[in-house]
């Protein structure tokens, strides 16, 4: 079973050609795909867009580098949205939320005070709700945790790791597992091909940060999509001795662990 936990697919990279990369998406048999909104003025768009094939589903939240635009009347907007379609089986997640403290002038002062503010917002919103959580947590990760511990979120998943192996089981004993995808391919990415190996395959999930975070076979930096979930798969599969089969078999349970929607409704 092969599923994309992570995919922007509503981004204007894909306006000119959205529906052909969900056909080579269908064409790989990828049975899922997950896309997180970023800001208020997407939260709609992906709810749309998910219910448009059989294999969209969708998650609503404020990304933490849009944090600097939005306002506390966008999270009563996302509130208002959770309300709504709490019943929706295609919600499957609050997301995408976090930290982001990879940018100087991000990281720094008030911005990281507000970003640290929507973020204990969205996971009392996630608690409220009962919905697992995508988070972003580039240069974030102790943070991150930190504000989990003080929560009773039900876990989710922690997109594109790249921390250390302390921080991986931190992450784990919460009940998240680890977005696993691009990254992983480059030979030169030692640390997250040493998680990759090492970590049991019920820590593991597989995405691929659509458009971002290419592969290594995507030269010239070409725009990434839904369908590198199968090469990925396969990479992963052979760094750690596995068959294609119990790679994703081992990924698509723990996706279904932490994404519990998406239990019942993947078309096969």
């Amino acid at each position: 079973m092969r599923l994309d936990t992570h995919c922007h697919l509503d981004a204007s990279e894909f306006d000119v050609d959205r529906g052909a990369v969900i056909a080579r998406a269908q064409q790989e048999n990828i049975q899922a795909i997950v896309i997180p909104a970023v800001d208020a003025g997407n939260f709609e768009r992906v709810r749309a867009l998910a219910h448009t094939f059989d294999q969209g589903f969708y998650a609503l939240g404020i990304h933490p580098m849009c944090v600097r635009h939005a306002s506390e009347q966008d999270l009563q907007l996302l509130h208002t949205l959770l309300t709504r379609y709490r019943d929706d089986p295609k919600l499957v997640a609050v997301g995408e939320i976090g930290l982001d403290f990879f940018i100087p002038e991000i990281a720094q002062g008030a911005p990281r005070q507000k970003q640290e503010f929507f973020y204990e917002a969205q996971l009392a919103f996630a608690c409220e709700f009962d919905l697992p959580v995508l988070l972003h947590i580039r240069r974030s990760q102790d943070i991150v945790l930190k504000h989990l511990r003080r929560s009773q979120v039900r876990g989710g998943i922690a997109h594109a790791f790249n921390g250390s192996m302390q921080q991986a089981t931190q992450f784990v004993e919460r009940g998240f597992a680890l977005g696993i995808g691009g990254a992983m391919t480059y030979t030169r990415a030692l640390q997250i091909r040493r998680l990759a190996v090492e970590l049991p395959l019920s820590a593991l999930v597989l995405e691929t940060d659509s458009p971002d975070i290419a592969p290594a076979w995507c030269h010239d930096n070409r725009r990434n999509e839904p369908s590198q979930v199968a090469e990925i798969a396969r990479t992963l599969a052979s760094l750690r001795g596995l068959t294609e089969t119990e790679l994703l078999e081992g990924t698509a349970q723990t996706a279904l662990s932490v994404l519990p929607r998406l239990a019942g409704r993947i078309v096969n």
